[in-house]
Formats: C-alpha cells, sequence, structure tokens
C-alpha cells in the first residue's frame, strides 16, 4: 500500500454562522458568532493527515485569490505537496456558507468557483486515493486510474447521477458516509445496502453523536462493529468528519487494523469540534495517543 495519500475535492474558504434557529423563508434571524477559516473537505482532510503526520498530496482546483488569501502559505506550513493543484486563474475559490444553530444543526450553501471546472480537468495518476466530496464525473474518471479507492461521497451526492455513482462504487475499496448519505447512496445507485456490503470492503458509517459503525467484508466473511463516540465540549461541529477520515487513513497506512483506525477517526475528531473552524484544533500523532488511552486500550497503538 502505497505511503502517500492523495486527496481529491474541494479547496475553499469557509463562512461559519452561528445562529440561535434557522430562519425560515422571508424571515431573518441574528447571527451571533461570523468567523471566516481555511475549508473544503480535501483541504480540511489534507491537513489533518499532515498533522498525524501523514504524507499527503492535494488535488483541487483553486483560483486566482488562493496566495493573496494566504491560503497557500498555510497549506505549504504544514508540508501538504501542492504540485498537483490545477491553478485557475480565471476563478476564484471555493466559498462554503455554513449555519449552524444551537443545536448544532447545520446548513451550507456552497459557491463551487474553480471546483465548478472539475469536470473538464483529467486527473493525475494516484496509488491510494481518497476522493472527497466533488464533481461525480471527475470523481468516475479519478476511481478508474487510482490503484486504492478512498470514497466520501459527502453532500454533494445530491449533484450525482446513477451511471457515475455506480462506476465509482465499483472501483471503492473504503467507502465514508453518515447516515443520511448512505440512503442517498442505495437511492441514486439503486443498489441496496447489502449490495454494497457484498462489494466494499469496507464501509464506515458515522452517526454524529452515536459514534460510527464499522462493516468489514473480507472475502465473504462480514463483519459489523459499533465504535463510540469520543466526547467533547463542542464549539462548532463543522469538520469533524473530515478529520475522521483523515485519522482513518493515517492510521490504515501505518498498519492499524479497521477497528482501530474507526477508534483513532472518532479521537481525531473529537479535537476538531472543540474549536471553531476545520482546521484550528487538530492534533499530531502524540496528542491524538495520549487521547486515545483515555477511551481506548493503550495496547491499539504500542506498535505505531
Amino acid at each position: 500500500m502505497s505511503r502517500k495519500i492523495s486527496v481529491t475535492g474541494h479547496t475553499s474558504i469557509d463562512y461559519l454562522l452561528t445562529v440561535e434557529s434557522m430562519a425560515g423563508p422571508d424571515q431573518s434571524a441574528p447571527v451571533f458568532v461570523c468567523e471566516t477559516q481555511y475549508g473544503g473537505g480535501a483541504a480540511n482532510v489534507a491537513v489533518a493527515i499532515a498533522r498525524l503526520g501523514g504524507d499527503v498530496e492535494l488535488i483541487s482546483p483553486v483560483g486566482r485569490d488562493f496566495e493573496s488569501s494566504g491560503y497557500r502559505f498555510w497549506l505549504e506550513s504544514f508540508g501538504i505537496d501542492l504540485s498537483k493543484l490545477y491553478h485557475l486563474e480565471g476563478e476564484t475559490l471555493s466559498k462554503a456558507f455554513v449555519i449552524t444553530d444551537s443545536l448544532s444543526s447545520q446548513t451550507t450553501y456552497f459557491y463551487w468557483g474553480a471546483a465548478a471546472k472539475l469536470a473538464e480537468l483529467a486527473p493525475p495518476k494516484a496509488e491510494f486515493v481518497h476522493m472527497v466530496t466533488a464533481d461525480c464525473r471527475f470523481n468516475e474518471k479519478m476511481s478508474h486510474i487510482a490503484d486504492f479507492v478512498s470514497f466520501d461521497p459527502g453532500q454533494d451526492l445530491v449533484t450525482y447521477q446513477r451511471e457515475p455513482l455506480n462506476t465509482i462504487l465499483e472501483n471503492t475499496n473504503i467507502l465514508f458516509s453518515n447516515r443520511h448519505e448512505i440512503q442517498k447512496v442505495t437511492e441514486i445507485s439503486g443498489k441496496t445496502f447489502e449490495e454494497l456490503r457484498n462489494s466494499i470492503g469496507l464501509i464506515i458509517v458515522t452517526c454524529d453523536k452515536e459514534g460510527s459503525v464499522l462493516y468489514e467484508n473480507n472475502g465473504g466473511e462480514k463483519k459489523e462493529t459499533k465504535i463510540p463516540a469520543v466526547w467533547a465540549e463542542s464549539a462548532d461541529p463543522t469538520g469533524a468528519g473530515d478529520a475522521y477520515k483523515a485519522g482513518f487513513l493515517v492510521s490504515l497506512i501505518k498498519g492499524c487494523p479497521p477497528e482501530i483506525c474507526c477508534r483513532v477517526g472518532s479521537v481525531t475528531a473529537s479535537f476538531v469540534v472543540e474549536k471553531i473552524g476545520c482546521q484550528t484544533n487538530l492534533p499530531d500523532w502524540k496528542r491524538m495517543k495520549e487521547r486515545y488511552v483515555q477511551y481506548f486500550p493503550a495496547s491499539d497503538l504500542e506498535r505505531f
């Protein structure tokens, strides 16, 4: 298995708004917190992988404001390989407007910007790729040429069509989804969850505060394991899922069994929710291990 993880998808600027309750049609609501942060699913995962000590490259379209926004310098400071970025000077970075209410429910509005050109771009060869939510046609092409595919359909799943989604799923080794998205995956693909389990070796379904469920299929031998969430005082849930996937993937590259990878994902995610911003409170491997042993057996990570 390749040591370097290639991450594809969005690099964006996040505008994070906190409200008491969501406004309905023709209504307004006061905003109590307004933060501007670096974000985008692919960049979030890449930064989290780098913080945990993983070797990672980011494959993503960026616009003319990539340098002026300070985003290039920020990513380079973590040692992320940016040699395969698509620089589209006629476009701007993607923008995400994320509204979170007092119950931690979220509504997101997303401006694609440079990412709207993804369908026209040819993906580079990658050995181990994690495809974060993005254009389905780009991900379809990437799934054909990568040796090992981890796939997170995410919120862009509503834009996917059956044929390219099924092609991606046929080439997927690891499928990440939350409990809402997995239902949409089955609807769009026309496949039952059991059919997905029969064809994909690892499926991880996250369930917010209820933790996650790992579904393994090892040559027809199936196993289902529930992974508890790691509690943390939540300031902002945005980006927790990206951190979970980064923790899982870095652990997998290190040789950890899938169940331990999920546990590392849960621990990594717990750091992100403690502060506002997807990339502001990510742990390194040492800090992650210190929290890990408070919830799980220390022997899990003795070799890593």
